[in-house]
């Protein structure tokens, strides 16, 4: 078994703010990152695959197809976007990076067998560092 993990980045802006609490309560629970305007990050990116090493090629997966599928799934809808107002995703969903993890793993996850039909490589981990001091894994 052999795991491949790609990097990609994106930047996007988000304001974290849920609907169902107060502004003060939402101030205290999101400090900084509740301001009305909004803010933004360079998010960094690991979609890991896992699978067998295929004989013929000597490779886990297909890089292009995972590339295109990240770059059609996560890179085109997110970066440069305000995900708040421009991703119907996080319409009512807080976009924290917890919440930005699990959509990514379900885009992928839903268009995967698509791409990676039969025995290829299993989508095996999502992880985005969203600061020097923040990082997220979404752990199965």
């Amino acid at each position: 078994m052999i795991r491949l993990t790609r990097r990609y980045r994106f930047c996007a802006s988000h304001r974290l703010h849920a609907a169902g609490l107060s502004d003060a309560e939402n101030r205290a629970l999101y400090g900084k990152c509740n301001n009305p305007h909004g803010h933004g990050h360079d998010y960094t990116l690991e979609v890991s695959v896992s699978g067998q090493v295929d004989a013929e090629s000597g490779r886990v997966g297909d890089l292009a197809a995972l590339d295109t599928l990240v770059r059609e799934q996560v890179l085109e809808p997110f970066d440069h976007h305000d995900l708040n107002k421009e991703v119907p995703a996080f319409a009512e969903r807080v976009p924290t990076t917890e919440n930005l993890a699990i959509e990514i793993r379900s885009r992928l996850a839903g268009r995967w067998h698509r791409v990676f039909p039969g025995e290829g490589p299993a989508l095996d981990g999502i992880r985005i560092q969203e600061t020097k001091r923040n990082r997220f894994e979404l752990l199965d």
